[in-house]
């Protein structure tokens, strides 16, 4: 969890600020572990002083959910929000009774806290997509940080076939579903939503080419959309016009986000990795669940 300091104060005060829930020697010994980074250095002296802006990284597992051993990696826990790496195959939520990320969680915390807590969806990744995910342990949470959703920041990586005209660049449109549950860039009409979407080019492999991709509003489809629009579909994505000489899964991971705390305000930044092959094209069929 990497966090920016807001304010000035101790090293220690933070922490204890942080993790309310634990017991302050087990801070102590996280800090004396050398796993608490302040500005990308490790510092054990627990009368460090931090200063507004500085950045904050550790990991305190405290949660509940954590303990329970989920079928997926916990990136970030405490009382108010957990944040999960969602794997490719899996969808975030469904009112079908299918298996889904909240109805996992959920039955999780029922059981780990006798029915007090139940998970709440503060944003969906699609089914193909991996990558970074939030849900909230309480309605009052979920509705702190879809007040400032405006705050948040998310970024995606993103493989797509070809490459673009511009390195870089924003890619505007009104988005509406049709009867098909495909999406479309469309005129102004009612109905119809605005999304914006910038991407910016890593860098480029044969005739693919990896972007960072970052969302200014969280349009259904909205990235898988305009990529498509711009002549590069992501790999994989053949609902939106990718090659469909063979199966693959979607080359589209939610790699970080950054939003500030339902609680305390601070703002949090949670990363997920690259997941292993997700630059790897084979001529032949991918399975994945």
């Amino acid at each position: 969890m990497k966090t920016t300091i807001n304010k000035s104060q101790t090293l220690l005060e933070y922490l204890i600020e942080q993790y309310s829930d634990s017991p302050r020697t087990r801070i102590k010994k996280m800090l004396q572990n050398g796993t608490v980074r302040v500005n990308n250095k490790s510092v054990t002296l627990h009368s460090f002083q931090l200063k507004q802006g500085d950045t904050v990284d550790c990991s305190l597992r405290t949660g509940i959910v954590t303990k329970a051993n989920l079928p997926f990696p916990v990136l970030y826990e405490d009382e108010h929000v957990i944040v999960i790496d969602k794997p490719a195959g899996i969808a975030t939520s469904s009112i079908d009774g299918s298996t889904n990320v909240q109805r996992i969680i959920s039955e999780f915390l029922k059981d780990m806290s006798k029915g007090k807590i139940r998970t709440y969806v503060i944003h969906r990744l699609d089914k193909e997509v991996s990558g970074v995910l939030v849900l909230s342990k309480s309605e009052t949470a979920m509705d702190a940080i879809k007040d400032k959703w405006d705050e948040t920041e998310k970024h995606y990586f993103a493989l797509v076939e070809g490459i673009p005209e511009n390195p870089e660049g924003t890619i505007k449109s009104w988005l509406i579903e049709d009867n098909a549950m495909k999406m479309h860039s469309v005129n102004e009409k009612p109905g119809a939503k605005y999304a914006i979407t910038n991407y910016k080019t890593i860098r480029t492999l044969d005739n693919y080419t990896l972007l960072d991709v970052k969302t200014e509003t969280g349009r259904k489809n909205q990235i898988r959309v305009h990529l498509s629009d711009i002549g590069c579909p992501i790999v994989g994505d053949r609902k939106y016009g990718a090659s469909t000489d063979f199966i693959r899964r979607i080359r589209l991971h939610a790699c970080s986000i950054s939003f500030p705390h339902p609680v305390t305000g601070k703002l949090i930044t949670v990363e997920s990795p690259m997941p292993k092959g997700f630059l790897s094209l084979k001529p032949k069929d991918e399975k994945y669940k």
